[in-house]
C-alpha cells in the first residue's frame, strides 16, 4: 500500500513539475502581466482561457476519461493501440471541425462570450481550443504508458516555449490580451506537433471499428454534461463577474485564482495521476482500502495549504502581483479551498468511474451549477469577489454531499473518518484563529503567522490523524521522482 502511495506521489509531481516551473516563472511574469495588462485586458484573456477548456471537455465526448479507464483491461499491445487510435482520431476529427466553424463564427463569438466584438482574440481561443483539446489526449496516452520523462520533458518545453512568446507579445509588442491567449497556445502547438512526430506517433489514427468507438462512448457520453457542468463553475463566475460586476472584479478574481497555484498544482498533479493508478488496483478490496487512504493524504496536504493562504495570502500577493492588484488577498483562501474541494470531488468521480456508474456524477455537478448561480446572485453585490468564491465553495460541497450519497453503495470505500476530522478542525481553527487575531502586515505579522501554519504538522501527527508511515511514503515518492521520470 505504502507503495501505492509512493507511486502516486512521484507520478503527480512527475506530472506537474512543469506547473511548478512555471509558479517559479510567474514570480517573474506575473507582476510583468499585471502592468502591462489593464485588468479589463486580464479578465477577457482569462475568460478565453477558461472558454478554452470548457469547450475542450464538450469535443472529447468523454473519450478521454474512458480511454484512461480502459487501457488497463484492453487485451494487449495491440489492443490498447486500437484504443488510442480510436481516441485520437475521434478527438482529432471533432477539435478540426470546430476550429473551422470557430474561425468562421469569430466576431459573433466574441460578442457573446466577453461582450464586445474582438474577432481576432477570439480566433486565437479557437486555436487554442484545438490545440489543447489534441493535446490533452496526447498528454493522455504518456501518463497511462507511465512515460513520465516524456511527459515532463514536452509539459516543460511547453512552458518555456510559452513564457517566452507570451513575454515578447504582450511586453514587448503590447500586443494585449491577444498576445496572452496567442502567446499560450501557439506554444502548445508546436510542443503537440513535436508529440505527434516523436513521442506517440504509433498511437495515431483514424477511428476505425464503431464498435470500439461506441464502447468508448458508452463510458465516456455520460461523463460529458458531468464535466461540463462542474467547469462551468470555473465559467460562470467570471462571467457574472464580468457583466454584473466590472471586467476590473474579473480580473482581480482571475489573478487570485492564478496565486492560488500551490493549491491548484497539487490537485491538477492528482488530477493527472490518480485515475490511471486507482484504475490499474484489479482487486476491488485492494482498492478500497488504498482509496481511504489516499483520501485521507490528499485532505491532509491540502488542508494545510489552504490554511497556509488564510494565514499568508496577503503577503503573497504583496509579492506576486503589482499593487493595484492587492485587492485579490481577499478571495485567495476561500479559492484555495475552493480548489482543494474538488480534488476530493476527483476522488467520487473515480469511484464512480470503476463502478461504471458514471451517469450519477451529473446530478451532483448540476446540482453544483444551480447553488453556483443562485449564490452569486445573492453575494457578489455584498461582496465582490468574495462572494464569488464564497459562491464556488458552497457548490463543491453541496455536490460532494450529493455524489457521495449516489456512490457509497455502488463501490463501498471505508474512509478514515476519525482520521479526517481531527486534520480538518485542527486545519480550519488555527487557519481562522490565526486570520483574525494575528496582524495583518508586517514582519511580526508574517513570522506570527508562519509560526501557526508549521504548527499544524506535528499538531495533526500528535493527534494520530497523520501517520509517520505515511509522511515517510510520501517523502520516499519524492525522492524517487527522478527514478519515477526516467521510466519509459
Amino acid at each position: 500500500m505504502d507503495g501505492a502511495l509512493k507511486r502516486l506521489a512521484a507520478s503527480g509531481l512527475a506530472y506537474q513539475a512543469a506547473s511548478l516551473l512555471a509558479a517559479l516563472l510567474a514570480l517573474f511574469t506575473l507582476p510583468l502581466y499585471t502592468r502591462f495588462l489593464s485588468e479589463a485586458d486580464f479578465g477577457y484573456a482569462e475568460t478565453i482561457l477558461t472558454l478554452v477548456i470548457l469547450a475542450s471537455i464538450l469535443l472529447r465526448f468523454g473519450l478521454g476519461e474512458a480511454f484512461v479507464r480502459y487501457w488497463h483491461s484492453a487485451d494487449g499491445p495491440e489492443a490498447r493501440r486500437r484504443l488510442a487510435r480510436t481516441t485520437t482520431g475521434f478527438v482529432l476529427v471533432s477539435t478540426t471541425v470546430a476550429l473551422v466553424a470557430g474561425i468562421l463564427l469569430a466576431g459573433p463569438l466574441s460578442e457573446l462570450v466577453l461582450g464586445t466584438r474582438n474577432p481576432t482574440l477570439m480566433a486565437f481561443g479557437v486555436i487554442g481550443i484545438w490545440t489543447f483539446t489534441n493535446l490533452e489526449v496526447a498528454y493522455a496516452i504518456l501518463r497511462v504508458d507511465e512515460r513520465r520523462r516524456a511527459y515532463l520533458v514536452a509539459s516543460s518545453v511547453n512552458v518555456v516555449l510559452t513564457v517566452t512568446l507570451t513575454v515578447t507579445l504582450v511586453v514587448f509588442l503590447d500586443e494585449g490580451a491577444r498576445g496572452y491567449v496567442l502567446g499560450n497556445y501557439a506554444a502548445s502547438g508546436l510542443v503537440l506537433l513535436g508529440l505527434w512526430a516523436f513521442a506517440v506517433r504509433e498511437h495515431l489514427g483514424l477511428p476505425r471499428g464503431g464498435a470500439a468507438l461506441a464502447g468508448l462512448l458508452r463510458f465516456g457520453a455520460p461523463t460529458i454534461p458531468a464535466d461540463a457542468a462542474v467547469f462551468l463553475l470555473n465559467v460562470i463566475d467570471r462571467a457574472w463577474l464580468l457583466r454584473a460586476e466590472s471586467p476590473d472584479a474579473a480580473g482581480l478574481y482571475s489573478v487570485a485564482i492564478k496565486l492560488a497555484t500551490a493549491v491548484i498544482i497539487l490537485v491538477r498533479g492528482f488530477q493527472l495521476a490518480w485515475p490511471p493508478l486507482a484504475y490499474s488496483i484489479g482487486s476491488d478490496r485492494e482498492a478500497q482500502v488504498l482509496y481511504a487512504r489516499v483520501t485521507t493524504a490528499f485532505i491532509a496536504v491540502s488542508a494545510l495549504m489552504v490554511a497556509g493562504f488564510a494565514l499568508l495570502g496577503r503577503w503573497v500577493v504583496r509579492l506576486l502581483a503589482a499593487p493595484d492588484f492587492f485587492g485579490a488577498h481577499t478571495a485567495l483562501p476561500w479559492l484555495a479551498l475552493g480548489w482543494a474541494l474538488y480534488g476530493l470531488y476527483l476522488v467520487l468521480v473515480t469511484i464512480a468511474g470503476r463502478a461504471e456508474v458514471t451517469i450519477r456524477t451529473l446530478p451532483s455537478a448540476a446540482l453544483g451549477v444551480v447553488v453556483n448561480v443562485l449564490l452569486l446572485v445573492l453575494l457578489v453585490g455584498p461582496l465582490g469577489i468574495v462572494g464569488a468564491a464564497l459562491a464556488l465553495c458552497a457548490s463543491y460541497v453541496a455536490m460532494l454531499a450529493l455524489l457521495f450519497a449516489l456512490t457509497r453503495r455502488a463501490f463501498r470505500v471505508p474512509f478514515q473518518w476519525r482520521r479526517l476530522v481531527p486534520i480538518v478542525a485542527i486545519s480550519a481553527a488555527l487557519a481562522v484563529g490565526g486570520d483574525l487575531l494575528l496582524p495583518t502586515e508586517g514582519f511580526a505579522g508574517f513570522l506570527s503567522r508562519l509560526a501557526v501554519l508549521l504548527a499544524i504538522p506535528p499538531l495533526l501527527v500528535a493527534a494520530r490523524a497523520v501517520r509517520p508511515d505515511e509522511l515517510r511514503a510520501l517523502a520516499a515518492g519524492v525522492r524517487g521522482l527522478r527514478g519515477g521520470a526516467a521510466a519509459p
